[in-house]
């Protein structure tokens, strides 16, 4: 189940949620993922992630679910919008994976993605 507040929201899945809330709670208070799109990667764009303060910015969307606290900045979200966060655990590994409506092509990688 995902949660979603306009068609063009980000949703984070139940997984990613419980993943999230367990980095968080092995961090200082009050401490947020941030997820953000830079340029680079294998096919174009890459996805970032920190953990930072949670202090949202004034062009920050802010997503919450349980314990888990998500930051994602306004020029971000334009490359993101109406994505699923998820997390994986599978045989090649763990990892926060993002379907993306907007990625054309990704890289074996999965942080890595084109636009039209």
């Amino acid at each position: 189940m995902t949660i979603s507040l306009a068609p063009n929201a980000v949703n984070l899945t139940e997984r990613a949620a419980r993943r999230i809330g367990r980095i968080l709670s092995k961090q200082a208070p009050n401490m947020a993922l941030r997820i953000s799109v830079s340029g680079g990667g294998c096919s174009g764009f890459q996805y970032e992630y920190a953990v930072v303060p949670d202090a949202a910015g004034d062009d920050d969307v802010r997503l919450e679910r349980d314990e888990a606290r998500v930051l994602i900045d306004s020029l971000s979200l334009e490359f993101m919008g109406g994505a699923e966060i998820d997390f994986v655990d599978d045989l090649i590994g763990q990892s926060f994976q993002i379907r993306n409506p907007n990625a054309v092509a990704s890289c074996g990688c999965g942080t890595s993605f084109a636009v039209a």
